[in-house]
């Protein structure tokens, strides 16, 4: 059986660690992104996903960016982390999260409806107080949370089409036509991440 091998750390050794450490969490909150990970050859993405999510952040804000175009870099970025984390936490696909956002919204952070919808998925007031999230829903984050909050049970109880077709109605689907928008945005987005 193999047993673990405490060192000594010399206080500076110590300090170091804890400061990579603080540094670390610090990018983590400001960007989302995992911190590099010190190898004894230099630094490397902590994984391969985590290269990939870059990627994955810079096609999205492309998409994003290639709709609405008075949006500057950091602003795409930060709505494309926030597509990539909501969706893969309510499990949706990012693709169709950016697909709601380009209809609902054109990609405008501000963008609010005659009939009182808010933000790049366009939420209503009345459906924020049964979901419990905390924060300004008009930010970017929250905004986009609420959305896959409320599109993913959606899609849970009703199947996908009926889903998308419900975020977009509520409870009384009257048509098919924001289906086949979104749909076709859907495959608009898949296009251009592929391109």
């Amino acid at each position: 059986m193999r047993t673990l091998r405490q060192t000594r750390t010399s206080p500076i050794s110590r300090s170091r660690v804890v400061a990579t450490a603080v540094a670390g969490l610090a990018l983590l909150c400001l960007t989302g992104a995992p911190p590099p990970v010190e190898l004894a050859g230099g630094t490397e993405p902590a994984t391969a996903s985590a290269q990939r999510s870059a990627t994955d952040e810079f096609s999205i804000a492309r998409v994003l960016g290639s709709t609405n175009r008075q949006l500057a870099e950091p602003e795409l970025a930060r709505i494309a982390r926030a597509v990539l984390r909501y969706s893969a936490k309510y499990e949706l696909d990012p693709e169709l999260v950016t697909a709601v956002i380009l209809v609902e919204s054109s990609a405008l952070p501000g963008a609010r409806s005659p009939k009182g919808a808010m933000g790049l998925m366009q939420v209503m007031p009345a459906m924020l107080e049964p979901l419990r999230l905390v924060g300004n829903f008009t930010t970017v984050e929250s905004n986009i949370e609420a959305g896959c909050l409320i599109l993913a049970d959606n899609i849970r109880r009703m199947g996908e089409a009926d889903g998308i077709l419900a975020y977009f109605w509520g409870p009384n689907i009257r048509g098919d036509a924001y289906l086949e928008r979104v749909r076709a945005a859907r495959a608009e987005v898949r296009r251009q991440l592929r391109s």
